[in-house]
C-alpha cells in the first residue's frame, strides 16, 4: 500500500508517495509544500553538475538551498562528466542531501545535446561512470532516473537501469515508461515498467501520466512499484498526496486553495525576494486559477498580475466580491 513505510538506499521513508522531479520548479518551498500535504520524499529540480562544480552563484543560492524541515530530500543532478559529478555530488551531500538522484531520462534538446539527460541511453559505459562517481563522491544513496528508450520499440531504458544496479551499484531507479521522443505525450508503458519491477533487484519508482490519485494508484498496483512519483498531476494540487494516502477523500475548498496559493507567494517571496518572485509566480498562477475554475477573463487577470502583490489584492477582491465562494470545480 501506498501509505505503508519502506527503505530506499537504506534510509527509512515514511510512504511510497513521492514527488517527482520538475524541472524548472522543484525548489525547495514546492518541495515543501509536497511534504506539508504529506509527500514522504521530494526530489529537487534538476540542477548542473558543472554549475555545482564551478560554484555559479545562482546554482549554489538557489538550487541547492534545501530547508532544515524537509528532510529526507534528494538533489537531482545532470551532466556528462564521471569527474565533475563526483565533486557535485560531494557538495550536494555538504548542502544537506540525503540521497542524490541522477537524470538519465530528460528528452529536452538543450540537454540532451550536452550529452546529459536521455542521451546516456546511448552511452550505458558513460551512464555507469557517472552513477559510480556520484556514489563516490557523495556517500549516500543515488538513485536514477530513466527513460524506457529513446524511439518506439526501443528498450535500453531496462537495460541500462540493470547495468546501474549490478555494476554501479545505484540503489533504485526511477523510470518513465514512455520513449523520450514521446516526450509527455501518449500512454506509458506500465507493463514495461512491471518487467523491471520483476526482474530487478532493487526497487523501482514509478513516474509518467500519474496526473491524479485514482490514475497513480492503478499504476502503483498494475506495475507493483516500490512508489509512484507524482509530477505535473502535484502542480496546484498537493492534495493528491494527502488522497494517494488516504488522507483524504474531497478535492480541496476554494478557501482551501485560495490560502495555498497566499503559502507560495509567501515563500516565492522569502526564496527569489519580492522581484523575480513576481516573475517566477506567473508560471504557478495557472495552475490555481485551474483548480479554482476561474472564468477565463478573471484567470488571464491573475495570471498576468505584475507583482505578487497584485495577485494577492485581486485575490482578495475576489473574496470580498462573492466570486470566489460561488466557484466550483471537479
Amino acid at each position: 500500500m501506498i501509505h505503508e513505510p519502506w527503505e530506499l538506499g537504506g534510509i527509512r521513508l515514511p510512504n511510497r508517495a513521492v514527488l517527482a522531479p520538475l524541472a524548472g520548479i522543484g525548489n525547495w518551498f514546492i518541495r515543501m509544500q509536497a511534504r506539508r500535504h504529506g509527500a514522504g520524499l521530494a526530489v529537487s529540480e534538476m540542477v548542473s553538475s558543472f554549475g555545482i562544480k564551478y560554484e555559479d552563484k545562482r546554482t549554489l543560492r538557489e538550487f541547492l538551498r534545501i530547508h532544515p524541515d524537509e528532510h529526507p530530500v534528494s538533489i537531482q543532478l545532470f551532466g556528462h562528466d564521471p569527474e565533475v559529478m563526483t565533486v557535485a555530488a560531494e557538495k550536494a551531500r555538504e548542502a544537506g542531501a540525503d540521497l542524490i538522484d541522477i537524470n538519465m531520462g530528460c528528452p529536452v534538446k538543450k540537454v540532451v545535446k550536452t550529452g546529459a539527460g536521455a542521451s546516456l541511453l546511448e552511452d550505458p559505459d558513460k551512464a555507469v561512470a557517472l552513477a559510480r562517481g556520484a556514489i563516490q563522491g557523495s556517500g549516500l544513496p543515488v538513485t536514477v532516473k530513466l527513460r524506457s528508450g529513446l524511439v518506439p520499440g526501443d528498450r535500453r531504458g531496462l537495460d541500462l537501469a540493470r547495468r546501474l544496479v549490478e555494476d554501479a551499484g545505484v540503489a533504485g531507479i526511477a523510470l518513465h515508461p514512455r520513449h523520450a521522443s514521446q516526450q509527455h505525450q501518449g500512454k506509458p508503458d506500465y507493463e514495461l515498467a512491471r518487467e523491471l519491477v520483476e526482474t530487478l533487484p532493487a526497487p523501482v519508482m514509478l513516474t509518467g501520466g500519474l496526473s491524479t490519485a485514482v490514475k497513480a494508484q492503478a499504476a502503483y498496483e498494475q506495475t507493483g512499484a516500490s512508489a509512484v512519483l507524482i509530477a505535473r498531476g502535484s502542480l496546484g494540487n498537493p492534495w493528491i498526496f494527502e488522497q494517494l494516502l488516504g488522507l483524504r477523500d474531497l478535492d480541496p475548498s476554494v478557501e482551501e486553495v485560495v490560502d495555498e496559493l497566499g503559502w507560495v507567494i509567501d515563500r516565492a517571496e522569502e526564496h527569489f525576494g519580492v522581484e523575480r518572485a513576481g516573475r517566477w509566480l506567473r508560471k504557478a498562477y495557472p495552475w490555481y486559477g485551474e483548480r479554482l475554475a476561474l472564468p477565463k477573463r478573471l484567470n488571464h487577470r491573475l495570471c498576468m498580475s505584475a507583482t505578487s502583490a497584485d495577485a494577492r489584492e485581486l485575490l482578495d477582491t475576489f473574496r470580498c466580491s462573492g466570486i470566489l465562494p460561488a466557484l466550483s470545480y471537479a
